[in-house]
């Protein structure tokens, strides 16, 4: 007989919170006999269109007869029995009052005297196999703090103050917006005051990061998962607990309160959500039941080869129901800004990471995930639905069609992609010595001809920093002053280039070492000029992006867009324009991807008139060289590049110049 029995764990959770906190928004009744549910309110979720089944399984406080206690349900349809056990009842599978019954494959019952705070899980014995297993609750609001691994009965009532945010939410999302994104893993962001190894808590990081977003000028953080997981060294992407805030860093309301603080001053939040896979923990979804219930049973589509996880059978309809309501929840209940898929690409081909033989076609013979497909496309479409003004993220590799478009047009309906192309063709570039760029020119500048087929995401993310692959400035070549002038030569080319950003924390500061997630930023960098030097640099970036329509209004469209000269070989340099929908002010990017100075550079220009020099990545205010224009260039009638006019500019070495056309404002 396996026995996967836990008993009382011996971390001592916080008290649960006050009478005034407590509640469930609305998901039940504060006086009468709320406890029992008709066999009906289940029946969306068996049939997999329900995206709110967290209202209904689960613990939710209750009353029965006028007593207080707590309604349990749960999803097992192969048990022979379940019985809930907890510290209320000394863990002992005996307790009479907290057997559940079953009816379509849902267990239920009402255990009463159980209150906020109580540790339980469910103690299933299988049809099969004699299989025994104490499970967590896979609806649990809250759990406990790794390395314990019970669940916790929670309320998720809380008192929201961000409603100006919430009314503006869509204009801040909006794709003619501008949308810089600093990746955050919060357990490594900032180390806990007062030293030793205790982790930050939500409420500590929400105004320290808030302020730190005002300062450098980002609009939104993107959270690796928060979402629970028992290895810390998954950065949360072994998820466990698929509606539950980690506990490492406080309660559920602690989280939220952290979602407030950011959106009170004007920063949004995103969270990275793992749909693609989940970890095989005994205490977790893996062969919940004695059955492979939320995973497919066959190795060839059930088991991951890269993460050694389950992969869930999307086919099952209330596995779908399981997952869209997850992806709801955090919208509902947290006021999510958006969430991040990981791993699409893992989902969407049977044959992803997997030699031939190890793996099972669809019914057309072909390598597509059909059922992963159609779950996609489902979840974009409610939310879509319930939360239009979200963002919906996917990360994914490959070149699969249509990602970022319509379900109704034939695409999966994300609103963005990471374009993961974008970001290995660039780094490859800028690694090279810059004496080989020119071998390279031609096939880095015309990946900008196919950039406008998605609505993408320039990321520069926690993945490019980890697993030996160095920092973004350990990437650089050359001596010290050239790599701190190739990464901000980067982070120009950046914010330059059509689509939003994102960059992982710590890449603004020019960390030397790759990103340890044992490890806190390196912040007494800041100290230093040339580290310093960066960061003013990309906080001036944030700040140019959004204070200049034509560097974010057209993002994804190709009028948004022109080359000025990308056929530069010799000297490796590009230049281009970016542009408004009226046809206002125009920014000029141009790009010296060598560390030459290159004197009386003439490029055509599409007006007279003064061009405005508003950045210059090697300025001294930056630890540049200080080569520049002395502010700007006034365009001469000169034709070239096909234009009537044309500048003639200093391009300083490995450096990106911005200059801004204005408009002339009618009398």
């Amino acid at each position: 007989m396996l026995s996967l029995v836990n008993p009382p764990g011996l971390l001592l959770l916080p008290p649960a919170p006050p009478a005034e906190e407590v509640g469930t928004n609305g998901d039940h009744a504060g006086a009468g006999d709320d406890w029992r549910l008709s066999s009906d309110a289940f029946a969306a979720f068996l049939q997999g269109t329900d995206g709110r089944a967290y209202e209904r399984l689960g613990a939710h406080p209750a009353t029965r007869d006028g007593f207080a206690g707590v309604r349990f349900a749960v999803w097992a349809p192969n048990a022979q029995s379940v019985q809930v056990i907890g510290d209320f009842n000394a863990w002992n599978p005996g307790d009479p009052t907290a057997r559940l019954t079953c009816d379509r494959g849902i267990w239920s019952g009402f255990v009463p005297g159980v209150t906020p705070g109580a540790r339980y899980k469910y103690r299933l014995v299988s049809n099969y196999r004699d299989y025994v297993a104490d499970k967590a609750d896979p609806f649990a609001f809250r759990c406990e703090a790794p390395p314990q691994t019970a669940s916790v009965v929670w309320n998720l009532r809380y008192a929201w103050g961000d409603g100006d945010w919430m009314a503006e939410r869509a204009r801040r999302n909006a794709p003619d917006a501008p949308v810089a994104i600093y990746e955050v893993h919060l357990g490594s962001w900032r180390p806990a005051p007062g030293g030793g190894r205790r982790w930050p808590t939500y409420r500590e990081m929400g105004p320290q990061i808030a302020d730190y977003m005002r300062q450098m000028g980002f609009t939104h953080v993107e959270l690796l998962p928060v979402t629970e997981h028992p290895f810390y060294g998954s950065w949360g992407y072994q998820t466990t607990g698929y509606f539950a805030p980690t506990s490492r860093y406080g309660t559920p309301q602690e989280f939220m309160s952290f979602v407030d603080c950011l959106h009170q001053r004007g920063i949004g939040v995103v969270l990275d959500w793992v749909p693609s896979h989940f970890p095989t923990d005994g205490h977790g979804l893996a062969y919940f039941d004695g059955t492979h219930l939320f995973e497919h049973a066959d190795p060839r589509k059930g088991h991951h080869p890269d993460w050694k996880s389950a992969i869930f059978n999307y086919g099952r309809h209330e596995v779908r129901s399981f997952l869209l309501s997850s992806a709801l929840f955090w919208l509902d209940r947290y006021h999510l800004d958006g969430l991040r898929l990981d791993a699409v690409a893992s989902m969407l081909y049977l044959d992803y990471s997997r030699r031939p033989g190890e793996w099972i076609p669809n019914r057309h013979g072909g390598r597509e995930n059909l059922e992963a497909i159609e779950f996609v496309q489902q979840l974009n479409t409610e939310v879509g639905r319930h939360h239009p003004d979200v963002m919906m993220i996917a990360e994914e590799s490959t070149s699969w069609p249509k990602v970022s478009r319509p379900v109704s047009d034939g695409g999966l309906g994300f609103t963005l992609k990471w374009d993961m192309g974008w970001m290995h063709d660039t780094l490859h570039y800028l690694t090279r010595d810059p004496i080989h760029r020119r071998h390279h020119h031609s096939e880095f500048a015309s990946r900008l001809e196919h950039i406008f087929a998605e609505h993408h995401i320039l990321p520069l993310s926690h993945d490019e920093v980890v697993h030996g692959k160095g920092s973004l400035y350990g990437k650089m070549p050359g001596n010290e002053q050239q790599k701190y002038a190739g990464l901000r030569l980067l982070y120009g080319y950046l914010y330059a280039h059509p689509g939003k950003k994102l960059l992982f924390m710590g890449g603004e500061l020019a960390q030397w070492p790759e990103w340890n997630h044992e490890a806190g930023i390196e912040w007494e960098l800041q100290t230093d000029p040339f580290h310093a030097g960066v960061q003013r640099w990309v906080a001036d970036l944030n700040r140019v992006y959004r204070a200049e329509p034509a560097l974010h209004e057209l993002d994804d469209r190709p009028e948004g867009f022109e080359w000025i000269d990308h056929r530069d070989v010799p000297n490796s340099t590009l230049s281009f324009l970016r542009k408004t929908a009226t046809g206002g002010d125009l920014v000029l990017a141009v790009f010296n991807f060598t560390p030459v100075v290159r004197h009386r550079y003439r490029l055509g220009v599409p007006r007279a008139g003064f061009w405005q020099e508003i950045l210059n990545s090697d300025a001294r205010d930056y630890h540049g060289s200080g080569q520049g224009n002395a502010g700007g260039v006034h365009a001469e009638p000169v034709p070239w590049h096909r234009r009537p006019v044309s500048v003639q500019l200093t391009l300083p070495p490995l450096a990106a110049l911005f200059f801004v056309s204005r408009t002339p404002v009618p009398p």
